[in-house]
């Protein structure tokens, strides 16, 4: 029983130890991440989105092109 006491008093410690160390060195607070996050996933969106439009847009070029009858030769 001494043994499990001990153990649960060092997980416990260590669990404190290391909450406090990651809000310590943590490099800035979580509003700023959590902004930091929303933009970046923002721009990657936005970047999706305008590669997918362009695909799209040489995608019904290419698409129109062959629907177009060819003149014999």
């Amino acid at each position: 029983m001494k043994g499990l006491m001990n153990f649960l008093s060092g997980m416990i410690v260590g669990a404190v130890v290391g909450a406090t160390l990651a809000i310590l060195l943590a490099p800035s607070s979580g509003d700023e991440l959590r902004n930091q996050l929303q933009s970046r996933a923002d721009t990657i969106q936005t970047d999706v989105k305008q590669a997918a439009a362009s695909r799209r847009a040489e995608l019904e070029k290419q698409l129109a092109e062959l629907r177009t009858p060819r003149a014999a030769d």
